[in-house]
């Protein structure tokens, strides 16, 4: 496992209450305003902490819940809340690659994921290819600052270079929200051409 990565033993560190005032999902989901969203595809889904709640706000919808560690995918089918079983959708994927259909998604998240990818350029592509035309992504990273918790600050990324990556993987409508306390929260459109 690659020293970026984020170690599977330490999942309670995903569930920790901290999170929350963090990383409000509630806060995000407000920020990104989307319009009755079908399908939202969760890279890097770790428990769910976005997933679930997110779920939540889309009863006809589906969250594909996506992650490259065997051992999450499997702690999030067992825990997964009974009523969301069948509308979060655990999915394995490769680093650069993620099985779903071009064009399914309203959504694509990536939360604390960027300064984990061996290539941010790939990943990038994939969501721009999972979205439809007029879709969202949604990058959400710790700020390359300090921080009370976090990566290393050698690995984190910048917000111009979040910026810089969805300018070059054609995002358009690229915006940065200061609503974070420790994250950068960038969010981009599929054209719609």
């Amino acid at each position: 496992m690659s020293e970026k990565k984020f170690n599977p033993a330490k999942l309670a560190k995903l569930n920790h209450p901290d999170r929350y005032d963090r990383e409000n999902p509630e806060r995000i989901w407000k920020t990104l305003k989307l319009d009755n969203p079908r399908v939202i595809v969760d890279i890097g889904t770790g428990t769910g902490f976005f997933a679930i709640p997110f779920s939540r706000h889309m009863p006809e919808g589906t969250v594909y819940a996506c992650d490259i560690a065997d051992e999450i995918l499997q702690w999030l089918e067992e825990n997964l809340p009974e009523e969301l079983r069948d509308r979060i959708i655990p999915v394995k994927m490769e680093e650069r690659a993620v099985p779903l259909p071009a064009g399914i998604a309203d959504l694509v998240l990536m939360v604390n994921l960027h300064h984990e990818l061996e290539d941010a350029a790939a990943i990038l592509s994939e969501a721009f290819r999972l979205l439809k035309p007029g879709g969202k992504v949604a990058i959400v990273d710790w700020k390359d600052e300090p921080t009370e918790s976090g990566p290393p600050l050698e690995i984190r990324v910048s917000e111009q270079s979040l910026i810089d990556q969805l300018a070059a993987a054609c995002f358009e409508q690229i915006r940065a929200h200061a609503s974070l306390p420790c994250h950068h929260f960038l969010e981009a459109v599929k054209p719609q051409h």
